[in-house]
């Protein structure tokens, strides 16, 4: 039985990628293995958001090669989208971008028969939604459900767009089936995510985030956790519609980029520190211990060090339960990368560990905020002291002293540990 191992690098939707991927080379008769292992078949997702993205996902091509120099590696995701038959110099037997992901397997086994090399790569900007489906995830409780793909937006920074292409939305009927399909596999929370999420249901006839929340409303389901909003959509409408959604985890990952209004401008995100801030308020009155967790970008293209101080005294004022901080990263191609005033790279680096060091006193504060207090905690996992580990429906890891995995329970909070909470069960 031939062989087969993944790799992905990047963000959730990603994850969920190489899940349906992996699911295709299973149901063809292919076993699967750890990335570590020898290998007859190496898939390598790739991240482009970053310089760093880059990297890492052409030394995991080079690490498959080293393992198994004679195994045939499929290089797949938004690296592989923008470089295309350039990486068939890595040695690499089929290149296959964010499209045909449903057709993996053929083309690869097609490329070894005819002993040649392939980019698979096509036209990512008028691309349908593609039929890709799981079945099962990594995790034990929790799993990944892609409804949405592609961006319009255009931020001046991003290379996202151009790489995965436009909006398109999976339909609420389908995103019900799947549902169904991970709860009967025992996934208790459903994490949604896309693209840009904010934009789902705009390709769709009267179809809204708001629907395929209620879609994944399912027996079996007891948790349902949103990826990344932009602010825009936080509106008393849409709060007021989340409210009654009982399952929704009130964990709102809001993406800021930057506290500054004129960088802001500069990196074309639609909504004001203002837009953001009301925002905020809105969840909190509805939701009033959620946990705001953001994105921020460090040393953007002409940030002065007042807009980076800016940047410093909003994030205090939200007061974030976690921030991902991230040096700014030239993408060529987009607007930002040829814009004037470009900030050192050593500045740049050093406003981040500044902007962590911001981020991580805010979330021991958060994380202080629950002493005492009472939590829902689904268990995922025990350890070799009997701990059972999972986290709360803020996204807080959490250790109780009994319980066992797959368990949702109550527990009342005793400690505040360095990266989460320690707690007992409460009857």
């Amino acid at each position: 039985m031939k062989t087969v191992a993944f790799h992905t690098l990047g963000c959730k939707v990603n994850q969920y990628d190489s899940q349906a991927m992996l699911e295709l080379f299973i149901q063809a008769g292919y076993e699967p293995r750890a990335f570590t292992d020898t290998a007859d078949i190496y898939v390598v997702n790739t991240c482009t958001v970053t310089g760093t993205g880059d990297k890492k996902s052409l030394n995991a091509v080079r690490r498959a090669l080293r393992t198994n120099p004679q195994a045939e590696v499929v290089i797949a995701g938004c690296l592989a989208q923008r470089d295309g038959e350039k990486l068939l110099e890595t040695g690499a037997r089929l290149v296959i971008g964010n499209a045909r992901r449903d057709e993996v397997v053929k083309l690869l086994e097609e490329a070894v028969e005819k002993g040649e090399r392939v980019a698979a790569v096509t036209d990512i900007l008028r691309a349908p939604y593609e039929p890709l489906f799981i079945s099962s995830h990594e995790g034990h409780t929790r799993a990944v459900l892609k409804i949405q793909e592609g961006c319009d937006r255009y931020c001046t920074y991003c290379i996202i767009p151009y790489v995965r292409g436009g909006i398109r939305s999976r339909k609420p009927e389908d995103i019900a089936k799947e549902a169904c399909r991970l709860a009967r596999a025992g996934f208790q929370e459903l994490v949604l995510t896309g693209i840009h999420l904010t934009s789902y249901g705009r390709d769709l006839e009267k179809a809204s985030l708001i629907d395929a929340i209620r879609a994944c409303d399912v027996p079996g389901v007891s948790r349902i956790r949103l990826g990344s909003l932009e602010p825009v959509i936080v509106t008393e409408d849409f709060v007021s519609s989340l409210q009654i959604e009982k399952k929704v985890c009130p964990q709102f990952h809001l993406a800021l980029q930057s506290g500054s209004d004129a960088v802001l401008h500069r990196m074309r995100r639609r909504y004001t520190t203002e837009d953001f801030r009301r925002a905020c308020a809105l969840l909190r009155q509805a939701y009033p211990t959620c946990a705001i967790t953001t994105d921020v970008i460090t040393g953007f293209p002409g940030e002065t060090e007042d807009e980076f101080s800016e940047t410093v005294r909003f994030s205090r004022e939200i007061g974030f339960a976690r921030m991902h901080v991230f040096p700014y990263s030239a993408r060529q191609g987009t607007p930002a990368a040829a814009m004037p005033n470009q900030v050192k790279r050593a500045v740049r680096e050093e406003r981040a560990r500044q902007l962590i060091a911001v981020g991580n006193a805010l979330a021991e504060a958060y994380r202080a905020s629950w002493l005492g207090k009472q939590v829902e905690v689904l268990l995922e996992e025990t350890d070799e002291n009997g701990l059972a580990h999972g986290y709360t429906a803020e996204y807080i890891p959490c250790a109780v002293e009994s319980g066992h995995p797959g368990q949702l329970c109550k527990a009342t909070v005793t400690e505040i540990l360095e990266d989460g909470l320690l707690g007992i069960i409460s009857v």
